[in-house]
């Protein structure tokens, strides 16, 4: 089964906040970065299932799972319904997603999350 990826819009704040840091030094880092996050997030579209459950899940009272980016990031998602939801893009170092968090906002598509081309 095929889950469709929706992403939250504080989700991709996260990820907009750490390509522009790593940007910083290197815009093709940076840029590299981003669609490598997009291409993982987008395995997400089948198996869900295969990533742990994160500790949140206690916090926010309901299943939580993540996925380890580049070693150092954990894309937070759960599966609703039939499609999962990328809550937030944490890195490892930061404090857990609190509930407050988990309750803001609603999703929208991945399809429209490209970074700026930076030349």
């Amino acid at each position: 089964m095929k889950y469709p990826v929706r992403i939250t819009p504080i989700a991709l704040e996260d990820a907009e906040e750490f390509y522009l840091w790593m940007s910083q030094d290197s815009p093709v880092n940076g840029a590299n970065w981003f669609n490598g996050l997009l291409a993982a997030i987008d395995t997400l579209s089948s198996m869900p299932h295969r990533c742990p459950v994160a500790p949140e899940k206690e916090i926010v009272g309901q299943e939580i799972r993540y996925l380890l980016y580049s070693k150092r990031y954990r894309i937070l998602f759960g599966i609703e319904g039939d499609a999962v939801v990328i809550y937030h893009i944490r890195h490892t170092s930061q404090q857990w997603m609190t509930r407050e968090e988990f309750l803001r906002q609603p999703y929208r598509n991945i399809e429209n999350t490209e970074p700026e081309k930076s030349t």
